[in-house]
């Protein structure tokens, strides 16, 4: 099942890095990685031999977040320019498409590695209801958590007078990255839809996996960088009173009040 995912993966990320060739938009791999995830858990619970019920669980709620992420940021990537992070990349590569093909391949190994979960939830052959509503009700918080952070961040950006200043509203004023912290605790769901499953420990791959490229790789430090070179002062005096990734009550700075 996984050398299937990679395969189907490697080959949609070779379409995708021949997209940005042409449109020189790389965000696109973005798309195609939650693409990429929803796809695998569909497949995950077509034919892993699991209890029925888990199987389509997983395989309905990982289709269901990785298609609205796809769908978002499909949005965001067919109507605007490219991202500052690939944008930074492309100058810092000089648009070596070898590099940027490695790249792409790269996220379908990923896609490969966070399938890991979906497989440990998909081949849990007892029914445990409990663990099951567990599940859903960790999914439903996090997705909900997730859209509201991302429609809360696209009206802000929507505004032209907001350009150059950070979003301090909402979500937005108790966490830096509320999108990126509900979407790390929606991999919670699917430990619990493995309680019970032979593959139950591979199903912490996804939440420890998610902080680990969250907080030190390709997440908050490339999003901070590209942040700071974007909206320099206000967002350096953001990270001083906004935590980074577990929300909580900002601090108030003494100089001045946050926005509001």
């Amino acid at each position: 099942m996984l050398c299937l995912v990679w395969v189907l993966a490697a080959l949609a990320m070779t379409w995708g890095w021949r997209w940005q060739l042409h449109r020189h938009n790389a965000g696109i791999v973005d798309v195609l990685w939650a693409g990429g995830l929803a796809g695998a858990a569909v497949l995950m619970a077509l034919l892993a031999p699991g209890d029925a019920l888990h199987r389509t669980a997983t395989g309905a709620l990982g289709a269901i977040w990785g298609g609205r992420l796809a769908a978002h940021l499909w949005r965001r990537v067919g109507s605007e320019v490219e991202d500052g992070r690939y944008r930074y990349l492309r100058a810092h590569w000089q648009n070596s498409q070898l590099k940027f093909f490695g790249f792409f391949q790269l996220q379908a190994g990923l896609i490969v590695l966070f399938s890991l979960p979906f497989l440990a939830a998909a081949c849990n052959a007892q029914s445990r209801p409990a663990w099951l509503i567990a599940g859903v009700g960790i999914w439903i918080v996090s997705v909900t958590g997730e859209a509201i952070a991302d429609r809360q961040l696209a009206a802000f950006r929507a505004v032209p007078a907001h350009r150059g200043k950070t979003c301090q509203r909402g979500l937005w004023r108790y966490s830096r990255h509320p999108n990126y912290f509900f979407e790390w605790l929606h991999w919670f769901a699917y430990v619990a839809l493995a309680i019970g499953s032979p593959l139950a420990w591979l199903a912490w791959s996804g939440p420890v996996l998610m902080y680990v490229f969250l907080r030190w790789i390709s997440g908050i430090p490339f999003t901070e960088a590209q942040a700071l070179r974007s909206r320099g002062e206000d967002y350096r005096r953001y990270q001083q009173s906004t935590p980074m990734l577990f929300p909580w009550f900002p601090k108030h700075l003494p100089e001045k009040g946050l926005r509001t």
